[in-house]
C-alpha cells in the first residue's frame, strides 16, 4: 500500500472504509447497509465482497488477512455446480439469492457475468498475493476459475461485442488455460482476443460505446491484458486498446463540467459528480479530489457498491497517455467529436466551455424506452450551484447529430425528455423554449402536441407525432448563444 501514489492511496482508504463500515463477522461478507446485524432480513454482496477482500490483501494490517482468507472461502461457497445449466459455474449475487429452477431468467434469477467479475479477482489474487492468503485455498480458488470459465465456454452466450464482460473473459479463459493446465484451452482464448481486438480496430471504438460504468470496467479489462497478458501480443494490444479508449474518453470529457458528454450506450446517471462511476474512480487515482468526476462520499451515495472496485484499479495502476491527460486537468477547448461506432452508428458531440452534448447516429434502427440505459441525446451544463443536464427518456428509432449548431433529431412518432436543474418548474418549459437555471433551450419542431410535466424535482417534456426537431442553446444569464 506504501508504493501506491497520493490519490491512489486516498481513494483506496476510502474504499477501504466503506468496506470496513460495511462488513459483517457473521456472514462473512459486506452488506447492504452499515446496520445489518439490525436488520430483519440482510442482504449480502458477493462480487463485492471479493473485491474488498483483495483490498485487504493490499492492506495487509493486522487481521486484514484472516478477514480476507473468511470472505475467499464464503464467496466460493456462492458458486453454482449444475453442469448444462445456464447458470453452471457463475456465482450467487447473495446468499440468500434462491437456486434457479425451470423458470430462472439470466439477470434476474442469477447474473452469469459473475464468472468474469469474481473469477478475475480470484486470478488477480492468485497472482498478486498467493503468499497471503492460506495455502490451502489456492485449488479450490483455481477450481472456481476452471468451472467459471467451463460454464461459460458449455453456455456459449458470449459474444465479442459484449465489451466488459469479453475483455474480462478474454483473460480468464488464458489465465484457466495455463494456471489450470488445461492447454485445449490456449488456442480458443488466443482466438477470443484476435476477435475482441478485430471489432475494436473497426472504428478504434468498442460497439458498447461510452459508458462512464462499464468503460471502467473495459479498462479494468485491458489492463489485466496489459499487466498479465500470457504472451508479448496479448499484452501489446491491451496496451493499445487502453490508450485509444483513454484519447476517446479525453475527447468527450470536459474538466470545467467534471463530466464526459453523451451519447451513453450504458449509463446509470446523468453528473458523475452524484454518483460513483468505475470511470470516475480510474481518474481519481491521477486526480485529487476536488477534480475528480466522482460524488463527495458522505452518505447517502448512487452506485456505492462500485467503490469496492478500487482495490483492482490500484494495483493495476493508471495508465494515461499524456495527450490524453491534459483534458481530464484542464479543459482544452471547444471542439466537435464525430466517432464511428459499427454499422450505421456514428457517435457526435459537441464539448463546450460550460455546456456539452450529445447525440448518435443510428441510421433510424434504434429507440430509447422507458428505463433504458441507452441515452441517445444529452446534454449537461453548468447551472447555479449543481449541474443541469437533459435527458432523452424515450423516443422511435432516431437519429441524432450534435454539432456547434445544436441537436438535431430525426425520428417518427413521439419523444421525451427529462429535465434536471435547481428548482425547476413545469411552467418553465413551452413547446418551442425551455428557460432553466443558467440555460434556455429553444426547440423547433413539427410536433402535434406538447406537455410539461412536474415529476418531483424534475420536469419531464413530452413532443407527440415528429418528424424533426432542432435544439439550440442559450446562456440565460447573459442571453449569450452557446453554439456558434
Amino acid at each position: 500500500m506504501n508504493s501506491l501514489s497520493k490519490n491512489s492511496r486516498e481513494i483506496f482508504l476510502t474504499s477501504m472504509e466503506w468496506g470496513d463500515q460495511y462488513w459483517s463477522p457473521q456472514a462473512g461478507l459486506l452488506g447492504t447497509s452499515p446496520y445489518i446485524e439490525s436488520q430483519p432480513s440482510p442482504s449480502f454482496m458477493v462480487r463485492e465482497s471479493a473485491w474488498y477482500a483483495l483490498g485487504l490483501l493490499l492492506r495487509d494490517q493486522s487481521g486484514d488477512r484472516d478477514r480476507a482468507a473468511a470472505i475467499l472461502r464464503v464467496v466460493l461457497k456462492q458458486q453454482y455446480h449444475d453442469p448444462g445449466k445456464a447458470w453452471d459455474g457463475t456465482f450467487r449475487v447473495s446468499p440468500s439469492s434462491p437456486d434457479p429452477g425451470a423458470d430462472a431468467v439470466s439477470g434476474r434469477t442469477f447474473d452469469p457475468n459473475w464468472r468474469e467479475f469474481v473469477g478475475t479477482t480470484l486470478a488477480v489474487i492468485l497472482s498478486e498475493y498467493p503468499d497471503r492468503i492460506p495455502q490451502d485455498l489456492i485449488p479450490p480458488m483455481l477450481e472456481a476459475i476452471d468451472d467459471a470459465v467451463s460454464g461459460e465456454i458449455n453456455q456459449a452466450r458470449l459474444s465479442p461485442s459484449y465489451t466488459n464482460i469479453a475483455l474480462m473473459y478474454g483473460y480468464l479463459w488464458n489465465f484457466a488455460a495455463l494456471r489450470g493446465n488445461r492447454p485445449e484451452w490456449v488456442a480458443p482464448a488466443e482466438q477470443w482476443q484476435e476477435s475482441v481486438y478485430k471489432l475494436f480496430k473497426q472504428h478504434d471504438a468498442f460497439s458498447e460505446y461510452n459508458s462512464p460504468t462499464y468503460y471502467g470496467v473495459d479498462l479494468f479489462g485491458l489492463a489485466l491484458w496489459r499487466d498479465y497478458g500470457f504472451t508479448p501480443r496479448m499484452r501489446s494490444l491491451g496496451s493499445e486498446m487502453e490508450a485509444a479508449m483513454w484519447r476517446s474518453t479525453a475527447s468527450l470529457y470536459n474538466a470545467n463540467l467534471r463530466n464526459i458528454s453523451g451519447p451513453y450506450d450504458r449509463s446509470y446517471g446523468m453528473d458523475m459528480q452524484r454518483y460513483v462511476s468505475v470511470t470516475g474512480l480510474w481518474l481519481r487515482t491521477v486526480l485529487p479530489a476536488d477534480e475528480a468526476p466522482l460524488p463527495t462520499f458522505t452518505p447517502p451515495v448512487d452506485h456505492v457498491g462500485d467503490l469496492w472496485f478500487v482495490p483492482l484499479i490500484v494495483i493495476l495502476d493508471t495508465r494515461i497517455p499524456s495527450d490524453a491527460m491534459k483534458s481530464f486537468r484542464r479543459f482544452q477547448g471547444e471542439h466537435q467529436v464525430r466517432l464511428p461506432i459499427e454499422n450505421d452508428r456514428i457517435a457526435t458531440a459537441w464539448i463546450g466551455k460550460s455546456l456539452i452534448y450529445g447525440g448518435e447516429i443510428t441510421g433510424q434502427k434504434r429507440g430509447v424506452d422507458s428505463g433504458s440505459q441507452f441515452h441517445a441525446v444529452t446534454v449537461q451544463w453548468q447551472a447555479p450551484s449543481a449541474i443541469g443536464w437533459i435527458q432523452l427518456t424515450r423516443c422511435p428509432p432516431i437519429d441524432a447529430v450534435a454539432d456547434n449548431k445544436g441537436i438535431a433529431i430525426t425520428a417518427k412518432g413521439d419523444v421525451s425528455f427529462r429535465i434536471s436543474a435547481p428548482a425547476i418548474n413545469a411552467s418553465d418549459a413551452t413547446q418551442q423554449e425551455w428557460n432553466l437555471p443558467g440555460l434556455t433551450v429553444r426547440v423547433a419542431a413539427d410536433a402535434k402536441s406538447f406537455t410539461a410535466v412536474q415529476s418531483g424535482s424534475y420536469v419531464d417534456v413530452q413532443y407527440t407525432g415528429i418528424t424533426n426537431m432542432m435544439m439550440t442553446f442559450v446562456s440565460s444569464a447573459a442571453n449569450q448563444r452557446l453554439t456558434p
